[in-house]
């Protein structure tokens, strides 16, 4: 019975016992007539009155006509002998007496309810132990148990990481046959740290431990320790583990424990750090003077390299659990467990699906299905099919349409031309990934995507696969330049990129020849949420200068590569850029039709590219919206590249084309193994949140790398 039950309870007795008490004090009197006592001496002398009954100063009675009465009579001497003369039948009894108990009950009645009430109010204030508690309830632990039947979640909704799910079922068939694995000496790990980057599974395999095991289990916040009052975080870690020690065998599961563990000495100032001291009690209790068998700690974070070492000797958290993001086997099974309750049209193919979400983690996939059932349930579908499963991937990837958003023809024509740089560029070298889909609709912040999407979930990348990325990063500038004539600043985030890869060319990844295999500046990171907190530089300054002319040389060399592929393919860009004005999205299979010179197939009636399914059952693109009637629009390929042959050979224009605010047509390409990657001009801010975080960070001396601002966690251009 939880508290709020028991609450209940005790007011509705209270209410209940006021009731009867008042009632038994304010009985009301059988049916009768309440008379003056001057009616009722005229009564007397009327002869009406039948029978008297005189208790006290209270006088009751019945008419001759059987109507009952009651008055209150003073001291008269009289009254009697009245009565009497008036042969009226007279009974007298003693004044009614209060019993004891009920006197001393309405004397102490009032003083009780107070005490009761006060008492109440301070259980409810110093509970604990899964209760809310309140002010006093200062080192009461805020844990809250939970049993088998409360937890639905079992390993069997836990996909994608079979290495952590074993490590985590010999903990629970532990907890169920312990003689296994004591009678060979051994011993159950103290404690379990689950680290990982978000959304990966951490909290969902600590609940379906919690369904698995049997046993109590007791879960709170990291946040939950520290409070505003000193003392309080050691005095509830003591707390914690006493209750965990009465309900032994138990396990008790602390999330994001990067609240509470972080490394001691942090603070500069000398004084009391309330955090420390209630990480240096959770050291005792976890391995201390006293032992705790059959306390079983399980926690989680995704910051692992801030937690204090002591806490991660082994003896306190012997094992460190990693849930990576899923692999192509994973997203599917990942898929297959999101979609148990969604009805899926006999086309869907989950593993296509897995293979186009490469980078995405567990809580980006059922994000994908749900945006894909809410996309079918909008259309009136009755069951999710493939093509709502590409819309929901495109907006989780590259965000909403937004044809609200009115473009001039001319803002179209440059958005066209740089996205067919960036789109061209990817085709043609070799080693890139494929190219999924172009569009100049405007989506998020972004004026115009380019998507590519790797064929297989990379770990590594070449130093060639690195400056291939450059090249496509700087195909939108190279197209300005050569086919527009004037460079604007929709190339703001394709710059800041390049430069950024660059640089971690030459200072991370040792991948230039003059300064050779050195690492450059020690920067803190963040292991699985990718942010560069500080950088520390720790070479001279003509090392700078060489960094930096490095740096220079590596992206001349790709800018000037991306120029020469162009030029030498012009046609091909005029009629990418003309199939973009025409259609407003092509796919990858559109592209390579218009390489080979073919003409595309007819548009849809509703729209898109004429190629069908691409990538994964790929939707074809988005209705396009009526074209307003306009010389400026050209009516087919033909009559476009004849209007930019003319507009070639024109002289300069009549007047500057207007220039455009910081980011208009900004492109933002990242490479990682991200889900899905994309490149889209943008207005003015990188798109933010467009891609989820798939990898983090890895220290740059392994042979993986990962971009560590997450603005980096996005391939749109």
């Amino acid at each position: 019975m939880n508290n709020v039950t028991k609450n209940l309870i005790l007011w509705i007795t209270i209410s209940l016992v006021m009731v009867v008490l008042f009632n038994m004090f304010n009985q009301p009197p059988a049916t009768e007539t309440k008379l003056a006592y001057s009616e009722f001496i005229q009564s007397v002398e009327r002869g009406q009155v039948a029978s008297v009954k005189i208790q006290g100063d209270q006088v009751s009675g019945v008419m001759i006509d059987g109507r009952r009465f009651g008055t209150f009579a003073p001291r008269d001497q009289g009254l009697v002998d009245k009565l009497l003369a008036n042969k009226v039948q007279v009974v007298a009894e003693p004044a009614e007496s209060v019993p004891w108990y009920m006197s001393l009950l309405l004397n102490w009645f009032p003083m009780l309810l107070i005490i009761g009430v006060w008492i109440f109010f301070m259980r409810q204030m110093q509970g604990g132990g899964g209760g809310k508690g309140g002010a006093m309830s200062f080192g009461r632990s805020r844990a809250k148990m939970m049993t088998a039947e409360e937890t639905k979640v079992t390993f069997a909704d836990v996909a994608g990481v079979d290495e952590a799910k074993e490590e985590l079922s010999e903990i629970v068939e532990f907890l169920s046959n312990p003689k296994k694995f004591t009678r060979l000496g051994g011993r159950i790990p103290k404690g379990v740290l689950l680290v990982g980057p978000p959304g990966t599974g951490k909290t969902l395999m600590a609940r379906a431990v919690a369904g698995e095991a049997g046993v109590p289990f007791f879960s709170i916040s990291g946040s939950d320790f520290v409070e505003m009052f000193v003392g309080v975080g050691a005095a509830r870690v003591r707390d914690l583990f006493t209750q965990g020690k009465k309900s032994a065998p138990c396990l008790i599961f602390i999330d994001e424990i990067d609240a509470v563990g972080r490394q001691r000495g942090a603070g500069l100032g000398g004084g009391h750090d309330e955090r420390e001291q209630t990480l240096n009690q959770m050291l005792v209790e976890m391995d201390g003077f006293e032992s705790n068998e059959g306390v079983i700690l399980i926690a989680a974070t995704n910051r692992p390299d801030v937690l204090d070492p002591a806490l991660l000797r082994p003896g306190r958290f012997d094992r460190q659990v990693v849930v990576p993001t899923p692999d192509l086997r994973g997203r599917t099974r990942i898929l297959q467990v999101h979609t148990r309750k969604t009805p899926l049209d006999p086309s869907v193919n989950l593993e296509v699906i897995a293979r186009g979400t490469p980078g995405f983690s567990g809580a980006d996939l059922e994000n994908l299905v749900n945006e894909a059932a809410l996309h079918a349930a909008k259309l009136n579908k009755n069951e999710v099919d493939m093509l709502d499963f590409e819309e929901a991937k495109d907006k989780v990837l590259m965000g909403k349409e937004r044809r609200s958003l009115i473009l001039s023809e001319e803002e179209k024509r440059v958005t066209a031309y740089h996205e067919a740089g960036h789109a061209l560029a990817a085709k043609l070298l070799p080693g890139t990934d494929p190219v999924h889909k172009v569009t100049i609709i405007p989506r998020g912040m972004a004026l115009g995507v380019t998507q590519q999407l790797p064929v297989d979930d990379r770990h590594g990348y070449s130093k060639q696969y690195l400056m291939n990325q450059l090249v496509v990063l700087l195909g939108g500038r190279a197209a300005e330049e050569l086919f527009l004539g004037e460079i604007t600043t929709g190339a703001t985030n394709d710059i800041e990129r390049a430069s950024k890869i660059a640089r971690r060319m030459v200072r991370n990844f040792g991948m230039s020849d003059k300064l050779g295999p050195l690492a450059f500046g020690d920067s803190s990171e963040q292991v699985f949420l990718g942010k560069e907190l500080i950088h520390n530089r720790d070479y001279s300054e003509d090392t700078a200068r060489l960094i930096d002319a490095e740096v220079r040389r590596f992206v001349d060399e790709a800018h000037e590569k991306t120029r020469t592929l162009l030029g030498e393919n012009a046609e091909v860009m005029h009629r990418i850029a003309a199939a973009l004005l025409e259609r407003e999205t092509i796919t990858g299979a559109d592209i390579d039709l218009l390489m080979e010179g073919k003409e595309l197939p007819p548009m849809p009636k509703n729209g898109g590219s004429g190629t069908g399914p691409q990538s994964g059952g790929g939707a074809e693109g988005p209705a396009a919206p009526e074209k307003e009637a306009s010389s400026k629009e050209p009516s087919s390929f033909k009559d476009h590249l004849d209007a930019t042959e003319a507009k070639d050979e024109d002289a300069a224009p009549s007047e500057p084309k207007p220039r455009r605010s910081a980011g208009t047509l900004g492109s933002a390409l990242a490479h990682d193994k991200e889900p899905g990657e994309s490149s889209a001009g943008e207005s003015g801010q990188e798109s933010e949140g467009t891609q989820p975080s798939g990898g983090g960070t890895k220290d740059a001396d392994k042979d993986e790398f990962t971009w560590s601002d997450k603005d980096d966690d996005k391939k749109v251009h």
